[in-house]
């Protein structure tokens, strides 16, 4: 079976056996996020996430996905407080959904809910939404999350299509972003790719007029948009540690175009 982890630790499938007398208390505590420094996002989400987060494209050459930028270094997310708290309007649905998530059979055509044991608002002391009721059947709390993961699940697979179309147009390429910290520490974010802009408008009209009627000439900018919010990054970085270690983004600033090879 396989799931998408992460932020997920003992991924267990839904039972009436197993989970009977299980309650879920979701809070506001968002302290599971604390160390990872990226989430996937889906392509309904781009509206919302470009205005607060940077979109970037990662993965391997046989699967893209995209994803919201959380941190600059390794197990290092910005957004969430030293209390649990985010710290911005939109929550990706990657970390909405949690603690459940589906998980698939080899050919990825059977699905099953599953929640994370781990989770601390799992208990069995009737805190929170009870998964089953007394006799046993699924509760109106557990039905809302199985809607929830369906269509989470549904926009993944038109996200796919998405990123497979720039992969065929071959609209990304690798990319990366360079933070000079005042102590002379350098420190590199790399390992995802961005849309490159020449390209786009190397298509012939026959594509872009393709990409339109999609909506995915508009998820593309929207990507591109949210580049801008690189800098965010430096300077929530810089927010959060020492003065004299202040760091701030070279030869960046404000341009839309910050992010290097």
């Amino acid at each position: 079976m396989s799931t998408q982890l992460l932020i997920y630790e003992r991924v267990v499938p839904i039972s009436r056996q197993r989970h009977q007398d299980w309650s879920v208390k979701v809070g506001k505590n968002y302290a599971f996020t604390r160390h990872v420094n990226s989430v996937p996002l889906v392509a309904a989400e781009f509206q919302a996430a470009a205005a607060e987060y940077a979109i970037v494209f990662a993965g391997t050459e046989k699967a893209v996905m995209p994803s919201v930028i959380l941190g600059i270094r390794e197990r290092e997310n910005l957004y969430v407080s030293k209390t649990g708290e985010w710290d911005t309007k939109y929550l990706p649905a990657f970390i909405r959904r949690y603690p459940f998530v589906f998980s698939s059979d080899d050919e990825g055509k059977t699905f099953t809910v599953c929640v994370d044991e781990e989770y601390m608002g799992c208990n069995q002391q009737g805190l929170g939404e009870r998964l089953f009721d007394a006799e046993g059947e699924r509760t109106q709390y557990l039905g809302s999350v199985l809607e929830f993961l369906k269509a989470y699940q549904a926009q993944f697979q038109r996200t796919q299509i998405f990123c497979n179309k720039l992969k065929e147009l071959e609209l990304l390429e690798p990319m990366q972003a360079q933070f000079e910290p005042k102590t002379g520490e350098k420190v590199s974010l790399s390992g995802f790719m961005a849309v490159n802009r020449d390209r786009i408008k190397k298509l012939s009209g026959d594509k872009l007029a393709e990409l339109a009627k999609s909506d995915e000439l508009e998820l593309v900018y929207l990507h591109l948009q949210s580049m801008r919010n690189i800098s965010l990054l430096a300077e929530r970085m810089a927010s959060q540690i020492p003065e004299k270690d202040k760091t701030v983004l070279k030869n960046m600033g404000n341009d839309p175009d910050m992010v290097t090879h």
